[in-house]
């Protein structure tokens, strides 16, 4: 890969990242610690995600057991997580630790995981083609100002191409995977 186009690939891969980081945040069938762990919590005069205040662990298919390091926020940390809209599930304080219990997904809410999905896929989709859009820019700005030749413009941007459809095909499987996930009983 060429060193100019390969500039730019840490680009792509945050647009991944970010994806996966979204992708967690889906519901299943099964609980997951990614559906919470970036919940923010207000707490000690600031804003910070569970992740970073409690141990999140799942024991069960169904249930997500919060055990905050600090025992003294617990109920702020519940406060937060029944804050959370589009997850439903049962919360109940037990000791020092929260348990979450989800509720089977129906066929309903697996048709809107899907179409929420299929928003965060194309988001990416976008993100992506922005970015190889900025980088053939750059290629064109640079053949025009002599840096480039015409043959090295078309090789580079065939290669910007070629990358692009990479980081494409990898969004499209990582929904699918997801899909195959959501849609599992």
């Amino acid at each position: 890969m060429d060193p100019f186009i390969e500039n730019f690939k840490p680009e792509f891969e945050k647009s991944l990242e970010h994806l996966k980081e979204e992708l967690g945040a889906i519901r299943t069938g099964r609980a997951s610690p990614a559906l919470i762990e970036n919940i923010i919590v207000d707490v000690y005069d600031s804003k910070m995600p569970i992740k970073q205040l409690a141990s999140i662990s799942v024991p069960e298919a169904r249930m997500i057991v919060i055990e905050p390091w600090d025992k003294t926020i617990l109920k702020e940390v519940e406060k937060a997580v029944r804050k959370r809209a589009d997850i439903s599930f049962s919360a109940s304080r037990e000791d020092n630790i929260l348990r979450l219990s989800l509720p089977p997904l129906t066929e309903e809410d697996r048709q809107k995981l899907v179409k929420v999905l299929d928003e965060k896929l194309e988001k990416s989709r976008v993100a992506i083609r922005g970015i190889r859009d900025k980088v053939r820019g750059e290629i064109i700005k640079k053949a025009q100002n002599k840096e480039f030749t015409e043959d090295d413009k078309y090789c580079l941007l065939e290669e910007l191409d070629q990358l692009a459809d990479d980081y494409s095909r990898k969004i499209k499987e990582m929904g699918e995977e997801k899909e195959k996930k959501i849609m599992t009983i």
